[in-house]
């Protein structure tokens, strides 16, 4: 560099020295560096690619690449995914019984075998056995129930210490969704450790457990995280995605699109998913890998078939009736319940969350861990459909009354002049009975005790999802105002509204539908998501009629929920632990400036700058070894100020400690320069270390007089770590995303000094 006898000194952004990381945790990428890096590398490859037949074969290869990373993403996610499926069902029979054919199988496959099952009863097989009947010999009777009740809480407990306790020895990044840091991630932060190796293992085997146990948790979330913690994994083997911090968010923005593909086998969905909630940039090139691998995984899923023969994703959805417009209004209902439980659900956690930090629960996740496991057994068990898993409560919320089902859902009343051939004698046609009734009680106590015990669940130190808890909250109030619904048309049907469209013989109203509707508005209270709400439900039940109403509610759900609280729940997870995200959605109201933001303020020290001559090596080293920031201003002089360029930290550690060990002769009174001309020195002066190749000669700059509205538009939709404030050239101060989330928080009326990593 200074041609003083050594060897070429090694580049920073190619050659980084072992021990100097690319980026620190905790801290945010440049994406214009990152970008500019690989447009670099791809026009070397594209004037390489002409000299010869090999490197033109390595151009097509690496032109490829992406494809192959997505079907890889793609293959290990759905196979993980199947794995997740298979083992969560049969931990969760096993707290039931077990099967005597072979106790890997789960209630399910070892009633498939046998040939002693019946068509209303296929549940009910001597091949599976209670451990009641195992160990006293009888299902029946006081002292059998109250076996099967210790031995439900026993395999309870057990898979939520085991989880626990593997999440605070091995993964302390494996608890919660993983959504609110994936978010953060994806926006450009550096949280190293949550989506390696180990992660993927432990968030694999805990969430089975935490799922299995029978906590209010859902698995579709985590596996999310599962789907970009194999993208990570799988990034470190291509050099593209390896080197480049913005192309492995392309990918991670793919892989969120594959977690919700194999978690509901909506690759639709999935994309939708990806570009609504998650992803921070999302290009036209990264919507069609997401596309490709999304599909990739669902098909893996849907080929290894984990959820048996003939289903659909994880909950059955049978019925195939239309809706009327006189029923839009119901619909609509449904999306305020869903808003408002959405707003409660949203503030009341995370009220708990704050109570917990302030509390020796707090300080002993395995002990507030096991105090829920045991309340929700201990409540869970004596109500079927608390006792049942989500996903199964949803399949039998989504099931539709065929004339041969035995589900006290379906229990109706039966006409005396029905005819033996069941001719007429559709659940439409019948009024509610006694199952019915008993089935709506236990419905309705099922609500509450879902609804307290969701809110009470999520934050413990266990994997756990918020889709399928909001999912069952929904699908309850739906099916109990869809059960209402129809039997106020059955007894009211002379009605001016029902008079047209719902005869007493006919099949109008259908209760699964309004299950399916109060889920979706639920979970969109809870989450906000819109579209891709609709079209993962569109594809979870196949029905095209079905979209209105599912909009219409999901809709209402949203603009109910945000008339209470602004944001979703992965949001405002986002604000509660304190990372550095800007949320698109927000809008800057205040009339602040630029020169109102920046640093330093006026009881601030000077900022830390550096000359473009005049200071010697020892004089830098003193000044990067004083402070902590990423980045040095290089200006003219101190008295003038005049910007010349920016260097950062990492670059200029490098470029010093390699100028040390190959240039003969750097001292620490040697001149460091900035410049692309040497002045002129004494013959026995130590050697000049020339930098300028390491300075950005054009750093981003605002106007002091910028409205803070435009520079964090800027921020967000260019990825700036950090932006120069100028006046006529000269440098006044510095703006970081730090102080843009400080400076957002402090709008919102939020403490400023919270907001980074509590």
């Amino acid at each position: 560099m200074n041609g003083g006898g050594a060897g070429k000194l090694a580049d920073p952004k190619e050659d980084p020295l072992p021990g100097v990381d690319t980026y620190k945790n905790f801290n945010t990428i440049d994406w214009v560096r990152e970008k500019s890096k690989g447009r670099d590398r791809l026009r070397e490859i594209h004037s390489k690619s002409k000299e010869s037949l090999w490197a033109l074969l390595l151009s097509i290869s690496d032109a490829f690449s992406g494809w192959l990373l997505m079907l890889l993403v793609g293959l290990m996610a759905g196979a993980v995914a199947a794995a997740i499926d298979i083992t969560t069902h049969w931990l969760t029979d096993m707290k039931d019984g077990v099967c005597l054919v072979g106790f890997w199988f789960n209630h399910e496959h070892c009633c498939s075998t046998s040939n002693q099952t019946t068509f209303l009863e296929w549940d009910r097989c001597p091949q599976w056995q209670s451990w009641a009947q195992l160990i006293t010999g009888t299902s029946q009777g006081g002292f059998a129930y109250m076996v099967d009740y210790l031995m439900y809480m026993f395999w309870a407990l057990l898979f939520a210490f085991l989880a626990v306790a593997l999440v605070g020895a091995f993964g302390s990044h494996a608890s919660g969704s993983g959504i609110p840091e994936i978010k953060t991630i994806l926006s450009g932060f550096i949280f190293r450790g949550f989506l390696g190796k180990w992660t993927l293992v432990i968030k694999t085997v805990t969430m089975v457990l935490a799922v299995s146990s029978g906590l209010a948790v859902g698995k579709e979330g985590p596996l999310v995280h599962v789907a970009c913690c194999c993208a990570n994994v799988l990034c470190h083997h291509f050099t593209k995605f390896r080197q480049n911090e913005a192309k492995r968010r392309e990918v991670l923005s793919a892989a969120a699109a594959v977690g919700v593909s194999v978690a509901f086998e909506a690759p639709i969905g999935g994309v939708l998913f990806s570009l609504e909630e998650v992803s921070y940039y999302f290009s036209l090139k990264t919507l069609c890998r997401s596309f490709f691998a999304a599909l990739v995984a669902a098909y893996t899923l849907h080929s290894i078939n984990p959820f048996g023969s003939g289903r659909h994703g994880p909950f059955d959805v049978n019925f195939h009736a239309d809706w009327h417009p006189v029923e839009l209004a119901p619909f609509i209902l449904l999306g305020i319940f869903g808003g408002l439980w959405g707003a409660l659900f949203i503030k009341a956690n995370i009220a708990w969350c704050h109570t917990r930090k302030s509390t020796r629960l707090g300080r002993c996740p395995v002990t507030e861990v096991l105090l829920v496991m045991a309340l929700t057994a201990l409540l869970a068990f004596p109500n079927i459909y608390t006792r049942m898993s989500g996903e199964e409560l949803l399949s039998k919320l989504f099931d539709d009354c065929s004339l041969f089902n035995s589900s006290l859902l379906c229990g109706y009343q039966q006409h005396a002049n029905t005819s033996q051939t069941g001719q007429g004698n559709s659940a439409a046609s019948r009024p509610a009975g006694e199952g019915l009734r008993t089935a709506l009680w236990q419905l309705a106590l099922a609500l509450l005790f879902k609804m307290i015990i969701t809110i009470i669940t999520f934050g413990i130190k266990v994997p756990s999802g918020v889709f399928i808890p909001s999912m069952v909250v929904g699908a309850i109030a739906g099916r109990l105002l869809g059960v209402g619904m129809k039997q106020l048309a059955y007894h009211h049907h002379d009605w001016m509204l029902s008079r047209d469209w719902c005869s007493p013989r006919r099949d109008c109203i259908t209760p699964a539908l309004y299950a399916v509707v109060g889920a979706a508005a639920c979970l969109g209270g809870v989450t906000r998501m819109t579209v891709s709400l609709v079209v993962i439900m569109f594809e979870v039940t196949g029905r095209r009629e079905h979209i209105m109403p599912l909009l219409a509610a999901t809709m209402t759900s949203k603009w109910v929920a945000g008339a209470f609280v602004r944001v979703g729940f992965d949001e405002a997870l986002i604000r509660l632990k304190g990372y550095p995200f800007l949320e698109p959605k927000d809008e800057i109201e205040h009339r602040s400036l630029a020169k109102d933001v920046m640093r330093p303020r006026k009881s601030d020290p000077a900022l830390a700058v550096l000359t473009q001559d005049g200071m010697t090596l020892g004089q830098v080293e003193a000044l990067v070894k004083s402070t902590c920031f990423s980045g040095f201003p290089v200006v003219v002089s101190q008295q003038s100020k005049r910007l010349v360029g920016f260097v950062l930290r990492r670059d200029l550690l490098v470029a010093i400690d390699d100028a040390r060990r190959r240039q003969k002769g750097v001292v620490s009174a040697s001149q460091v320069l900035f410049r692309q001309h040497a002045p002129t020195q004494p013959p026995k002066a130590p050697p000049h270390l020339r930098l300028r190749d390491i300075l950005d000669l054009s750093p981003f700059t605002i106007s002091d007089r910028m409205p803070m509205g435009i520079t964090v538009d800027i921020f967000r939709k260019l990825g700036l770590r950090q932006c120069l404030v100028t006046h006529n050239g000269r440098l006044l101060g510095i703006i970081t995303k730090k102080d843009i989330v400080k400076h957002m928080a402090q709008i919102a009326n939020r403490d400023p000094d919270s907001v980074f990593l509590n």
